[in-house]
């Protein structure tokens, strides 16, 4: 009787803790809910009053319409191409840097983990013109490069994901690869590498959502129409007295499916690599 009642009480104090995920789940995904319903409904239908939000009449075609619209394909193309040279590029430097910081003993190494970790506090718009004026002088505006490059020199953010989480390797597991008489780098890669999924699958979706959303740096980058990202052309559904609404919301879905799908599909290891980063010192 008693563990019965003790049973039924910590399901009772689950109760509150339920309930306050299910608001939040709400929170979070009453926008997404919203831009949905507004690319299934006509331009009359999404601003009636009173404001419902289911539509009384569900018109897929918004969606053809919107690719036709925009050079959609094209703007997906460049968009791809950008973030898969830029998470390769994460995946190859960060992982690379964090190691040499958290495993092998060289001196400065304290110091170069401090200054990595002290450029985090700089906002990207304090450098985004003098980085302008150095691509810009370099020829290279109006190309991928000066969005794909800096990617295979790591990113502050995921340096420090990564090496928070070779700090919490065992050494005597590197020390025993060493006196069977594995390289430095052999023990890199047979060894860290496999052992860091979690955090390497953490460091490829957050530079995935970074390179396939990025607004401000294509911005200021690409002005060549043909060359333009998705998160660019949406802004073609903005007009100057109007805007075409449920043809934006289209693209809009259409936009952010890519990003849904390939984090549900690594979500397992995401969130072990948050937890694992986070908690080893």
């Amino acid at each position: 009787m008693k563990k019965s009642n003790g049973y039924y009480k910590k399901k009772l104090k689950k109760i509150p803790v339920t309930v306050l995920m299910l608001v939040l789940c709400v929170i979070f995904l009453s926008p997404f809910l919203v831009m949905v319903t507004t690319s299934l409904k006509t331009n009359a239908d999404a601003f009636q009053l009173p404001v419902k939000l289911w539509p009384r009449k569900v018109i897929w075609d918004n969606y053809p319409e919107a690719m036709e619209q925009i050079p959609f394909l094209l703007y997906f193309r460049n968009t791809i191409i950008i973030t898969v040279f830029s998470v390769a590029g994460q995946l190859i430097s960060t992982p690379l840097i964090a190691y040499s910081l958290a495993k092998i003993k060289w001196r400065g190494a304290t110091l170069i983990s401090s200054l990595i970790m002290g450029t985090m506090m700089i906002p990207y718009t304090v450098t985004m013109i003098p980085l302008y004026r150095i691509w810009n002088n370099l020829g290279l505006t109006n190309t991928y490069l000066p969005l794909i490059v800096p990617m295979f020199c790591g990113s502050p953010f995921y340096i420090i994901i990564m090496r928070q989480f070779f700090t919490g390797l065992p050494n005597s597991l590197m020390e025993a690869a060493k006196i069977d008489g594995a390289s430095e780098f052999r023990r890199y890669v047979s060894l860290a590498l496999p052992l860091s999924k979690p955090a390497l699958t953490t460091v490829g979706i957050q530079s995935f959502i970074a390179a396939w959303s990025d607004y401000l740096a294509p911005l200021i980058y690409i002005n060549k129409t043909d060359k333009l990202t998705l998160s660019l052309g949406l802004q073609q559904f903005l007009g100057t007295f109007s805007t075409d609404w449920t043809h934006l919301m289209a693209a809009a879905t259409l936009f952010v499916i890519p990003v849904i799908i390939f984090f549900l599909i690594f979500q397992k290891n995401f969130v072990e690599g948050i937890s694992t980063s986070g908690l080893k010192a």
